[in-house]
């Protein structure tokens, strides 16, 4: 890997990881497209743990809570019936579906999951989808429930495909489930703590065996990439976070569906290889 294809890929990590339009998918577009081959779903598992530290930094008072909460609970009845004790269970109860199918998918989402064929696909079909749930949705709890945890849980794990969008899919869910764009978007941050985590240090020791699928990058490339990605996906969410509480995701859709048509059109005429 080059460093200008480290350092773009980075940027691109950054910019997409929170927004509903697939950071996977525009990291194997852009490696494609502009670099003449794919980075790989370790490098892109990898990168993803800075934006997640952006996370962490950004909601650090109110994960110390949940933290907090949660270990009071497992001793004291009162404290379970805390909110915050609650959503603590609710981000490790919607983090098992994509736990589980990441582990028993593993090899399927480093290969045939990587069609870009797929992923124009996943990019119009999910775009209908959010749109729609924008649309229609009632946007009146700001308060999760079981429900919300378990239907944006699986729809996590959606994301495993390119192009679907963890955070598209879980905002979606959230959307037709009833919460505002706002509640919906911060339990959507929480809940990519965990899987993303997981994914990020299950994937390091194959981009230190610098072996497996992808064009290969360096140490030192995969540590500039996070950092890259960290500083601008924390200015992300809070730009994401202000955006949704004054406007809809319609242009998130209307952004979708052009890269998924585009992309289609690409493929179609040969200037792009699927696979």
């Amino acid at each position: 890997m080059s460093w200008l294809q480290a350092l773009v890929l980075g940027l691109v990590q950054g910019l997409t990881e929170f927004l509903p339009i697939s950071s996977s998918a525009h990291l194997r577009i852009t490696s494609t497209l502009f670099f003449g081959n794919d980075a790989g779903a370790s490098f892109t598992a990898v990168i993803q743990l800075g934006t997640e530290v952006a996370v962490l930094i950004y909601f650090a008072k109110d994960i110390g809570r949940f933290v907090a909460a949660w270990f009071r609970g497992l001793f004291s009845a009162a404290a379970r019936q805390e909110k915050d004790y609650r959503l603590a269970w609710y981000v490790i109860i919607g983090s098992v579906p994509i736990s589980v199918l990441g582990y028993l998918l593993k090899d399927e989402i480093r290969t045939s999951a990587r069609n870009l064929w797929i992923t124009a696909t996943m990019l119009v079909v999910f775009g209908l989808l959010l749109g729609l749930a924008d649309h229609l949705a009632k946007h009146q709890r700001d308060e999760l429930r079981m429900k919300d945890a378990i239907g944006m849980g699986l729809a996590q794990a959606l994301a495993l495909i390119p192009g679907v969008s963890r955070s598209g899919g879980t905002l979606t869910a959230g959307l037709f489930l009833g919460l505002t764009r706002e509640a919906a978007a911060r339990y959507s941050f929480l809940l990519a703590i965990p899987a993303v985590f997981g994914a990020g240090l299950f994937s390091i020791p194959d981009v230190l065996e610098r072996s497996g699928e992808g064009v290969q990058a360096s140490i030192p490339q995969m540590i500039v990439a996070t950092l890259i990605s960290f500083v601008v996906g924390y200015a992300t969410i809070a730009w994401l976070l202000k955006y949704v509480s004054k406007h809809s995701y319609s242009a998130f859709v209307w952004y979708r569906l052009m890269l998924g048509l585009v992309l289609m059109g690409l493929l179609s005429m040969g200037l792009l290889q699927p696979i």
